[in-house]
C-alpha cells in the first residue's frame, strides 16, 4: 500500500532548508533551482496534509447537523469529495521517485489507423488533455498541431508544466481506442479509431545527451496552424528526423525557424531520453522473467459511445460510465488507479 508519510517529509524539508543555507548554494544555479523546487513543493505538501488534518476534524460536527439537517448533508457531501480528491494528491506525491517524475513533460498525440475518423479522434483526446490539465491547474503550451485532411490532426504535441507533471502524466501513455458512430459516414455506421499518447520528460536545454548533426534531417515547412499572419507565410516550422532511431519531432509554434529548431531539438532530446528509460524498463523485466510490452500498438483504454458509454482502462479494470465527462477531462479516477497499479507491481528499487 502507497502510504504518504508526514514525518519522512518533514525530515526531508530540513534536510532542504540546511541545504539551501551552505556556502556556495547558488553557485550552481541549476541544482539550486531543482533544491529550490522541492522544497516548495515539500512545504505546500506538509501545509496540504496540515490543512486536511483541520477539515477531518471539523467532519464530526457537520455528520451531526447532517443527520438533522438536508443542507448540511449536501455541504458534507461536498466536503467529503474534495476531502477525498485532496487526500487523492497527497497519495500520489508518493508515487514519483524517478529523476523527471517532478518535472513538466512534453506530450505527443498521433492519429493512427481509421482515417479521418481516427484524426478526429487526435482532436479529441488533444482537447481531453488540456482541459484536464486546466482544472488540475497545469500550464500547457500547443507547440505543433498538424490538421488533417478533412477534420481533426494528424499529430499534435504541447508541454504540460506543474507539480509532477511527468510522473502523472506516464499513466496516459499508450494507445487509445474509440468506438462510435462515425459522423463522418454518410451511412452513419459505427467505426473504431486509434490515436497514440506518447509522453517524455521535457528536458532542459544544457541536459548532456550526445546527438550527432549527421544522424539529422532536418525540413522545414509552412506552419499550418494558428500563429498569425508571419509564421503562415513563411517556412519557420522545422521537422527534426533522428535517423538512428525514426524519431520524428517537429514544432511551428515559434515565430522564427532558429526558434523552432532549438525547440525541436530539446523535445528530441527528451524523446531519447524516454526511448533509453523504455529499454531499461524492458532490460529489467527481462531479467525478472516478465514479459513486457512497450510497442506502439500496446493498447491500455477504450471510450465506447455506441452501443453503450463506456470507458474502460484495459490495465486497472477501472470502468468509467460517464464517458462524456471523461472527454470533458475528467481523468483523475482512471490516471491515479494506474499509478496505483504501477507503484503495486514496481519492484523494490527500482
Amino acid at each position: 500500500m502507497i502510504t504518504f508519510d508526514p514525518d519522512a517529509l518533514s525530515a526531508r524539508r530540513a534536510e532542504l532548508e540546511a541545504e539551501t543555507v551552505q556556502p556556495g548554494f547558488w553557485d550552481d544555479q541549476r541544482r539550486a533551482a531543482r533544491t529550490s523546487s522541492e522544497l516548495a513543493r515539500t512545504q505546500r505538501n506538509l501545509d496540504m496534509f496540515e490543512r486536511l488534518q483541520d477539515e477531518t476534524g471539523e467532519l464530526d460536527g457537520m455528520l451531526e447537523m447532517a443527520a438533522e439537517d438536508p443542507e448540511w448533508k449536501a455541504e458534507l457531501e461536498r466536503s467529503l469529495a474534495a476531502l477525498t480528491a485532496d487526500l487523492g494528491r497527497l497519495q500520489e506525491e508518493a508515487l514519483f521517485t524517478g529523476e523527471y517524475d517532478t518535472g513538466p513533460a512534453v506530450v505527443g498525440v498521433h492519429a493512427g489507423a481509421g482515417g479521418t475518423d481516427s484524426q478526429d479522434w487526435a482532436e479529441m483526446l488533444l482537447r481531453m488533455y488540456l482541459r484536464w490539465g486546466e482544472a488540475r491547474g497545469f500550464k500547457t503550451e500547443l507547440l505543433e498541431a498538424t490538421p488533417g485532411e478533412e477534420a481533426g490532426l494528424k499529430s499534435a504535441t504541447f508541454t504540460l508544466t506543474g507539480d509532477n507533471a511527468y510522473g502523472i502524466m506516464q499513466a496516459e501513455k499508450g494507445v487509445h481506442r474509440l468506438v462510435r458512430l462515425s459522423p463522418f459516414d454518410s451511412a452513419h455506421r459505427r467505426h473504431t479509431s486509434f490515436a497514440q499518447v506518447e509522453v517524455s520528460p521535457f528536458v532542459d536545454d544544457d541536459v548532456d545527451v550526445e546527438i550527432d548533426e549527421a544522424d539529422l534531417r532536418i525540413d522545414t515547412y509552412r506552419s499550418q496552424g494558428a500563429g498569425g499572419q508571419h509564421v503562415n507565410k513563411t517556412d519557420s516550422a522545422v521537422r527534426l528526423t533522428h535517423i538512428p532511431t525514426g524519431i520524428v519531432v517537429q514544432c511551428q509554434n515559434e515565430r522564427s525557424q532558429l526558434q523552432n529548431k532549438a525547440q525541436a531539438m530539446r523535445i528530441l532530446k527528451s524523446r531519447l531520453i524516454e526511448r533509453e528509460h523504455e529499454e531499461r524498463q524492458a532490460a529489467m523485466a527481462k531479467e525478472r522473467g516478465e514479459a513486457q510490452d512497450i510497442s506502439f500498438g500496446s493498447q491500455i483504454r477504450s471510450y465506447v459511445l455506441h452501443p453503450y458509454t463506456m470507458v474502460n482502462d484495459h490495465r486497472t479494470n477501472v470502468k468509467v460510465g460517464n464517458a462524456q465527462g471523461v472527454l470533458d477531462g475528467d481523468l483523475d479516477e482512471l490516471i491515479r488507479a494506474e499509478l496505483l497499479r504501477r507503484a503495486a507491481v514496481a519492484p523494490k528499487g527500482v
